[in-house]
């Protein structure tokens, strides 16, 4: 047999053996670092596989490690937590619930729209839905609604933040998809290289994330007014003992912070790191202003001085070190100095008060763990394709795509069933950077829109979360199910929204545009 024969059955079997064991249930990390490794040393010795190759690890590494845009990913995970933590969302969720409780099925409502901002900000599916579960689900069951539509309503919420940015998996998947796009343009011969960024990708999801966020609430509000029973509207009584201006203050902050980070990114003003700074300093600032009866004009100083050095940003050119700078560049770099230390006090302030509270370092830790599985699966990624790759995987995953009738759509529909099936046993971190490096390159070179076709993996992505029985979002539900509700309310109540999600893929692969059309009006 031939070098590239060999290459290709050791291509197969490596393959195999990465099914074979996530089915078992061992750590990824583990699997892909050591299936590199072994199958890496099989080549050497048959042959098939350069371990001069191996050296261009410690580079890919390095690049991975100093990316600008991962940094992104312990920020956002910070402002999520942090978030949780402050106990900011239940608040918002009660406020959502006041603001839509004389329409039947308000508090679905509000867990829809609080559980997609939750999981935006925090991008980890199961501790979203475990969230939601422990918060509203009880809140939900008081009011007499229907078991299954409060399960499923939880559920189709806590995937949701998938796609709605500002999201950490979209941080992830953007990155991957920016190389994959890269590799494709260059084997194609094209040395003029476009890229596309994180920022892109966060445009092209707003448009379909928000549409399924309204078809979820469209579907909600139809049920309940046809059967009023699912989701009664909530008792008057109990609507008046909240005033407007208590819900004000527990909606208005969060999602002024959202908007805030999201905004600075689609209006060019920030990169995404940087706006992820925003939130985590934001969520910083919320959590010291909610959990303690201190003196709150710190945190208002703060957040005053943080607004006025963003306008001071956008008007003045604050770049220290010029030579010639104008006298009114300087005396706005002067102004932004001191507004910076009004801003450093109130997160001292914040830090202070949330490490009093024990938060701080249940934030830090949680950070740290989600940062670190991130990090590490994506380092045994880059070695998994690296060996993949020199034993000639890529040409082998071409000839099979392109042997798949119907040209590159025919491609597409068999990646993304290949996706969806994966996304029972993975999270969508792992599914992200193990199949889009793989698949992504061949597909793009085939004409495949790289934005597209991100939006597409991480709508398939939430479909397939949601899907009995496998769905992972269905088990993450079970674990903090009160005892008067049981498994089968959760299979019964996910089934409508996983119909409603088939249905929203379906009108982004029938209309492109719905992907397409807001990144490049804004980039």
């Amino acid at each position: 047999m031939s070098p590239s024969e060999i290459g290709s059955i050791l291509d197969v079997m490596m393959m195999v053996a990465l099914c074979t064991l996530i089915m078992i249930g061992i750590p990824v990390v583990f699997i892909l670092t050591g299936c590199a490794i072994i199958f890496a040393g099989l080549g050497i010795l048959f042959g098939a596989f350069d371990p001069f190759l191996l050296g261009a690890l410690a580079q890919r590494v390095f690049g991975t490690m100093t990316s600008e845009v991962l940094i992104a990913i312990p920020l956002f995970v910070f402002m999520g937590m942090m978030l949780e933590k402050s106990k900011i969302a239940p608040e918002l969720l009660e406020a959502m619930a006041r603001l839509f409780g004389s329409v039947r099925g308000g508090l679905a409502i509000s867990v829809t729209l609080v559980g997609a901002l939750l999981a935006a900000s925090t991008g980890i599916v199961g501790a979203t839905v475990v969230t939601m579960g422990l918060i509203a689900l009880p809140a939900m069951m008081k009011r007499n609604y229907e078991p299954g539509f409060s399960c499923g309503s939880i559920c189709a919420a806590g995937t949701l933040g998938q796609i709605i940015p500002p999201s950490t998996v979209m941080v992830i998947l953007g990155e991957v998809l920016a190389s994959a796009y890269q590799q494709a343009q260059l084997a194609q011969g094209l040395f003029s290289i476009q890229t596309i960024s994180v920022g892109q990708l966060f445009a092209g999801s707003m448009i379909p994330g928000l549409m399924l966020a309204g078809i979820y609430i469209l579907y909600q509000v139809t049920l309940c007014y046809l059967k009023p029973e699912v989701g009664p509207a909530i008792p008057q009584a109990e609507r008046d003992a909240v005033s407007g201006g208590q819900i004000a203050r527990a909606l208005i902050p969060p999602v002024a912070l959202i908007i805030a980070v999201l905004g600075s990114i689609l209006g060019g003003i920030a990169t995404p790191t940087e706006a992820a700074a925003v939130g985590a300093v934001g969520a910083t600032l919320l959590a010291g202003l909610r959990n303690s009866e201190d003196s709150a004009w710190p945190i208002y100083l703060a957040a005053i001085c943080a607004v006025a050095m963003v306008g001071l940003g956008v008007m003045f050119d604050l770049r220290i070190g010029r030579q010639e700078a104008p006298l009114v560049d300087r005396i706005a770099v002067w102004t932004a100095a001191v507004l910076g230390v009004g801003l450093a006090y109130g997160i001292i302030v914040s830090l202070r008060r949330a490490f009093r509270g024990g938060m701080l370092g249940q934030v830090s830790h949680a950070t740290m763990s989600v940062t670190a599985m991130i990090f590490a699966t994506l380092i045994g990624a880059t070695l998994f394709s690296l060996v993949f790759r020199g034993l000639g995987g890529d040409e082998m995953i071409r000839a099979v795509l392109e042997m798949i009738p119907g040209g590159k759509y025919g491609a597409l529909a068999a990646v993304m069933l290949v996706i969806f099936i994966l996304g029972f046993p993975l999270d969508f971190v792992e599914i992200v950077i193990i199949v889009v490096p793989i698949v992504g390159p061949v597909l793009l070179q085939m004409g495949i829109d790289p934005i597209w076709f991100g939006v597409l993996i991480a709508m398939n992505l939430q479909t397939s979360f949601l899907t009995p029985p496998l769905g992972p979002t269905l088990f993450y539900l079970q674990g903090v199910l009160p005892p008067e509700v049981n498994a089968r309310y959760v299979y019964r109540g996910v089934t409508p929204f996983v119909i409603l999600q088939v249905i929203g893929i379906l009108l982004v692969v029938m209309f492109p545009a719905l992907a397409t059309w807001l990144p490049d009006l804004l980039f």
